[in-house]
């Protein structure tokens, strides 16, 4: 309807495309245009149950259902969303399938392919993976791209060992976070985990981090939606929860078991910030020393805040 590229959400009915709520909210518009003329007359039962008007997102693949007013994590008998997303995916790797080959003869015939970066005499290739743009989420993809180039910061979350928050039944499936779920039931460092090394496997050149974006409207509500956001905000907000989430210990898992084993930082370098120390407060934490000189007896106090 406005001819929008942001946030686009195709209707699993009929197939149009609008763009999503926090846009110009035509996709939810669409939905209640089409409940209309079910007003006009009596509903059966067996109306009231298959009336529901599921969309899926362009860009994540995540589906969503309007009457529900939650993302759909469970799939038809047939399994047509999923054959939906696999279309769309096919669709995605066809246009860029041109794009890619002019740029990789561009990259073979250019020095920027035989550049290494230098790290403790080894040498690492360059991470060529990027973020998808989920609706506004530059400020989060900006802040996950600079941390995921700080050496020592990557390398802890990549050692961690990987925890699965899902039973049997969905295992080795992929699984998109509802709003329904609780927040004990999600895992920020998990997420994050996933994410920076899906950033550094260079099998693909972009990565969507729907699953991680869905955690943090868990955790952040200030961050829910698709508005844009400050981004030194959200990076504040993201170390502090790491922070925390490393401290009480990661699902089971003693969290200075994981300091000790996977995090190279001297003793020195520690920063313990409301308890004990992570690898959060020991990269971007510092100690704050105050001095107070009394100019009558010449009694001087120290005082050592530390903060991050």
């Amino acid at each position: 309807v406005c001819r929008s590229n942001k946030s686009p959400w195709v209707c699993l009915t009929c197939s149009s495309v609008h763009c999503g709520r926090y846009v110009n909210g035509h996709a939810k518009k669409h939905y209640e245009d089409a409940q209309i003329p079910m007003t006009n007359h009596k509903k059966t039962e067996k109306q009231e149950k298959v009336q529901h008007t599921v969309c899926m997102d362009c860009s994540s693949y995540s589906t969503y259902c309007y009457r529900c007013d939650d993302f759909v994590v469970n799939d038809t008998k047939l399994g047509l969303v999923q054959k939906v997303r696999e279309h769309l995916q096919n669709l995605e790797n066809s246009a860029f399938t041109s794009d890619r080959h002019r740029k990789r003869k561009l990259l073979e015939n250019s020095s920027l392919n035989s550049k290494l970066l230098k790290v403790n005499g080894s040498t690492t290739a360059l991470c060529a993976t990027g973020l998808r743009n989920l609706g506004n989420t530059c400020f989060m993809n900006a802040i996950l791209q600079s941390l995921s180039n700080i050496q020592q910061f990557c390398c802890y979350f990549k050692e961690l060992p990987a925890v699965e928050l899902r039973n049997g039944k969905t295992a080795g499936r992929r699984t998109y976070h509802t709003r329904s779920q609780g927040d004990n039931n999600v895992s920020l460092v998990e997420e994050f985990r996933k994410t920076l090394c899906a950033l550094w496997q260079g099998s693909q050149t972009a990565f969507s981090p729907e699953s991680l974006f869905y955690v943090v409207w868990k955790i952040m509500p200030n961050f829910r939606g698709y508005q844009q956001q400050d981004a030194h905000e959200f990076m504040r907000y993201l170390l502090d929860h790491l922070h925390l989430e490393l401290q009480g210990g990661f699902n089971g898992v003693s969290r200075s078991v994981i300091l000790q084993e996977n995090s190279n930082l001297s003793a020195s370098n520690k920063c313990c910030i409301n308890g004990a120390s992570t690898v959060v407060t020991a990269i971007f934490g510092g100690i704050l020393q105050n001095e107070v000189n009394c100019l009558i007896c010449g009694t001087e106090s120290r005082k050592f805040d530390p903060f991050l």
